[in-house]
């Protein structure tokens, strides 16, 4: 089922907050915003089961929610196949650290019926012992996958220098992980569902060709029977302190004649602090895009790699992230490409950025939110972040005025606020040289 353009005569004269209709039914946050679609309705939805990642409950988190579509205690999966397929339908499930999410698109007039099926998968899963064994099989391959690579290595090193296990962020060393998961058991997930499937923070995006009265009381027969439970994540929201030793994480990889290199530190930063917006617009500046920094200089003017980025990743409301920058090199050129870029780096910090450079970024960031919700797809994703991030509807209204209003002043204050060179931990990965 193809997605849809969203633009309308209408929806070119009133803003998306003017269009939306907000709900609380029971305990889902419920968000309708009818389109011009004709007949085909997109929904995505989040909660927060609470887990506790100081005992590693992401891992259990994650296999639950693979199992969802695998067969409900009145259906198997292939009847839930058969139930999706036969209307045309979709719908799937994911976990992304803290949340348990799902996307889901259908005919409007089959909405009803997939809601229903969502809340059978939601509360009612199978977790038969085959599909367990299959997922955690699948689960560890991905790890065992993720150790051939390295961008993956050098870039899980990284993350364990900057987070305590207990973060978000934090990835386990490949080898714990797998020992981890084969640690587990059937009756750890099914355990975990029970306690931790029930949430204060349910939300759902429904869009497309759909009334919004219609949409509530289709939620409220389908999901009105949601437990709460009150349970809080437990996590560490903050980056290890700085140490006065950067230092240089090696992975040795044998056979990997093309390197990885990750240079990052940790950010006192959250996604609704003032600072961020002009922030983010440095690191794309630094390192967005072709005609970032980075790859004017590093790439296209010495010809030391053929790809390098720099970025803001994993910062939110509920926790701090980190700055990094990514570079492939060739063993020949690793210690001159790590030269360069840092050189690059505190450059950009010392001089800061041009009113040139600032407002191509701005054309690009507004140009991407706009294109971003043209479809219903996009418009349901950007919403549910929206929600998410606690922010009003009215912030996507209000993105491109945000992004418009960074001044030159603005972005280099925060840049030298928030970007310490001194501070880069630099982790490579692959065959050293030699």
């Amino acid at each position: 089922m193809s997605d849809f353009q969203t633009e309308s005569p209408e929806s070119e004269t009133n803003t998306i907050a003017d269009r939306v209709v907000e709900e609380q039914v029971g305990g889902i946050h419920l968000c309708v915003l009818p389109t011009d679609v004709r007949d085909v309705v997109t929904f995505r939805g989040s909660f927060e089961p609470g887990p506790d990642l100081s005992s590693r409950d992401d891992l259990l988190q994650s296999l639950a929610a693979n199992l969802l579509d695998k067969g409900t205690l009145s259906r198997d999966r292939f009847e839930i196949a058969e139930a999706l397929e036969g209307r045309g339908a979709q719908l799937s499930f994911y976990s992304d650290a803290l949340r348990v999410g799902f996307v889901g698109r259908t005919l409007r007039d089959d909405l009803g019926d997939v809601l229903g099926l969502l809340a059978e998968q939601l509360q009612e899963p199978l977790f038969d012992l085959d599909e367990f064994d299959k997922a955690r099989t699948r689960a560890i391959a991905g790890v065992r996958q993720s150790m051939d690579s390295t961008s993956a290595r050098a870039g899980g090193a990284l993350k364990r220098a900057l987070y305590a296990p207990s973060h978000p962020n934090y990835v386990p060393d490949p080898k714990q992980q797998i020992e981890q998961l084969q640690s587990l058991t059937l009756e750890d997930v099914k355990g975990f569902h029970r306690k931790h499937f029930a949430s204060d923070a349910f939300r759902l995006i429904i869009v497309g060709d759909v009334e919004p009265r219609q949409a509530e009381a289709l939620v409220r027969s389908s999901l009105s029977n949601w437990r709460t439970s009150g349970l809080p994540a437990v996590f560490d929201p903050d980056p290890i302190p700085a140490s006065s030793d950067s230092g240089r994480i090696v992975t040795v990889m044998p056979d990997k004649l093309n390197l990885d290199v990750q240079i990052g530190h940790g950010l006192d930063l959250r996604r609704d602090s003032n600072d961020f917006l002009p922030l983010y617009a440095g690191a794309y500046i630094l390192g967005g895009n072709v005609s970032a920094r980075l790859m004017q200089i590093v790439r296209d003017r010495m010809g030391l790699t053929y790809g390098i980025r720099s970025s803001i990743s994993g910062v939110t409301v509920e926790h701090a992230g980190h700055w990094k920058t990514s570079v492939s090199l060739s063993q020949q050129n690793l210690e001159q490409g790590i030269e360069a870029t840092m050189k690059v780096i505190r450059q950009f910090v010392e001089e800061g950025i041009t009113a040139d450079e600032l407002d191509a970024v701005k054309t690009t960031l507004s140009g991407t939110h706009v294109v971003g919700m043209a479809t219903t797809g996009g418009l349901a994703a950007r919403l549910l972040v929206n929600s998410e991030r606690g922010f009003p509807v009215s912030y996507l209204d209000d993105y491109p005025s945000l992004v418009d209003s960074i001044t030159v002043d603005d972005v280099n204050t925060t840049v030298r606020c928030y970007f310490d060179p001194d501070d880069l931990k630099v982790s490579v990965a692959g065959t050293l040289p030699g």
